[in-house]
């Protein structure tokens, strides 16, 4: 009996949003009279960070800092449509809407500014610290918030946008199956590192590292969030997780998620990555989609990483003790 290490690799190539028929997402924008900014959206933050990045894109087109951006996801009743969060589509289809809606905004907003300024609105520019000024004349400047507050009350005038992201649904070709079903792909690679205990049939992960070509990163901080929490979840998806452990059969199947089996921070193992950047002409800013697919590659490359320990080849998940030791008294 031994402790044997193995190493794999897998690799992935993952769509971002589906061949839904359009699949649309809309956004809506207002300033208030203070000079902040409402994003209105029906778009769910399931907890992956998506308010703090369409509130950065947002940012970014007005050309005001972050903090002034309130993201309200409302619900599907007052907030503009839109397909839903799945498919890592969030980020790409409702930032695509955003930034439209935010550019109508600013459009609105620089032609209210020339008027103030006495200039075009195509020499009015944002300095990045809140305030609209003329190209090449610093002087003739106002703070972003004070031309809100003027625009209604003042000149009577709604610095508002709206924006919409639609992919039109892309046929099968009945001869040779060609499409276009995704909006842009995102690429990652995974090499794991196991040891197997061949008494016990136990595996640990001893390190996953990966390497993501995710597009243009609007948040790196919430991407490596992304990219850490997605390696713990395949971890747990290739050798833990299960509701049929005999299935077809329902026997031992857990009954609620005390006997739901995952793992804990006693097996974390080393998880470290890179991020690549190939920006996507299809993205705001170059975005793709990050979400899902953090969690898929890991899982083949540590059934690789098993073979390659052991030689015992499992080809349904999870990968237990009883399979491994099985497949090692049939070799």
């Amino acid at each position: 009996m031994a402790k044997l290490r193995g190493t794999g690799i897998a690799a992935v190539n993952y769509p971002t949003g589906m061949n839904l028929g359009g699949d649309p997402s809309q956004a809506l924008i207002h300033a208030t009279t203070s000079g902040s900014f409402v994003v209105s959206l029906s778009s769910s933050d399931l907890g992956q960070g998506l308010r703090t990045v369409i509130g950065q894109i947002a940012a970014e087109t007005l050309g005001v800092a972050a903090d002034e951006i309130v993201i309200d996801t409302a619900d599907t009743d007052t907030g503009p449509h839109c397909m839903g969060t799945f498919a890592s589509r969030a980020t790409h289809r409702v930032g695509n809407a955003v930034r439209a809606a935010a550019l109508e905004a600013r459009a609105a907003l620089l032609d209210v500014a020339a008027e103030e300024l006495g200039a075009c609105a195509e020499e009015i520019v944002t300095d990045g610290h809140g305030n609209l000024l003329v190209a090449g004349d610093p002087r003739r400047c106002i703070p972003i918030a004070e031309m809100a507050s003027k625009a209604q009350f003042t000149y009577g005038r709604t610095i508002a946008g709206r924006g919409s992201y639609m992919k039109p649904k892309s046929p099968v070709d009945p001869e040779t199956g060609a499409m276009d079903p995704d909006s842009t792909e995102a690429h990652a690679c995974t090499v794991a590192e196991v040891e197997v205990d061949t008494e016990t049939g136990q595996v640990a992960v001893l390190s996953i590292r990966s390497a993501y070509e995710v597009g243009r990163q609007v948040n790196p901080a919430l991407v490596r969030g992304q990219i850490v929490g997605g390696a713990f979840m395949g971890m747990a998806h290739a050798l833990y997780e299960t509701t049929e452990p005999y299935y077809p059969s329902v026997e031992h199947k857990p009954k609620d998620f005390s006997e739901y089996v995952l793992p804990g921070p006693a097996e974390l193992p080393e998880i470290d990555a890179v991020v690549l950047e190939i920006p996507s002409s299809t993205g705001p800013y170059g975005v793709k989609g990050v979400g899902e697919m953090t969690a898929n590659s890991p899982i083949p490359a540590i059934v690789n990483a098993i073979y390659h320990a052991c030689g015992v080849r499992v080809d349904d998940l999870p990968v237990t003790p009883e399979k491994i030791l099985r497949g090692l008294e049939a070799r």
